[in-house]
């Protein structure tokens, strides 16, 4: 034991492990300044394409439209008083009505659909948190909560130009309001037939 700590005290000795440990930092510094520098992580996101809503009003005789199936630019949707609905676009059903027989109207929505194409990645972010340095063209990376070990990429098309006025965080040092912000990153959903939209993800901004 004595030996042990003539040894540590030996100046030599002690060079060697301070120099160890500096190099040590430094190695750790520097993985971490690279993981983390010039990115930014926006954690509360989602996958979201725009609803497409198709409506009537009159007596549903008879519904084709069935949640989940595709269908072509001119399919029946349905038939709402003796007048045929089709589809105005290649699409995904998403939400139809169950009310065949009965009469709707044009306040609800009798068949939802979306273009998987025009699904995005949707994310909420604080103004402080590194909003100024996000463009669009910026690369990005997302992982999706249901399909983990994954990591899909796309790129970053639209930064919401206002805040959202239905949230805001609150600085408990200022009592400020920190208003937050939507980005949306385009994809090619046809690479990730995986990805459905409404699920949750995280997005990584890469900023350089």
């Amino acid at each position: 034991m004595k030996k042990i700590i003539s040894k540590i005290r030996n100046p030599k000795v002690l060079r060697v492990i301070f120099i160890t440990i500096l190099v040590a930092l430094l190695t750790g510094g520097y993985i971490f300044y690279e993981k983390f520098h010039d990115r930014v992580n926006i954690d509360n996101s989602q996958i979201m394409a725009p609803i497409i809503n198709i409506s009537a009003t009159g007596k549903l005789t008879e519904l084709d439209a069935i949640e989940g199936h595709t269908v072509r630019e001119g399919d029946v949707l349905a038939v709402v008083g003796g007048n045929t609905l089709r589809a105005q676009t290649d699409g995904l059903i998403v939400a139809a009505s169950d009310e065949v027989g009965g009469v709707v109207s044009q306040t609800a929505p009798l068949v939802q659909m979306i273009r998987p194409e025009d699904m995005r990645v949707v994310g909420t972010l604080d103004e402080n948190k590194g909003l100024d340095i996000i463009h669009v063209g910026q690369p990005i990376s997302f992982t999706v909560d249901a399909l983990p070990g994954q990591t899909f990429w796309g790129y970053v098309d639209e930064v919401s130009p206002t805040a959202k006025t239905t949230q805001a965080a609150f600085s408990i040092s200022s009592e400020r309001p920190t208003q937050q912000f939507e980005v949306f990153a385009r994809f090619n959903s046809r690479s990730y037939p995986g990805i459905k939209n409404g699920m949750s993800a995280k997005m990584v901004v890469y900023t350089k």
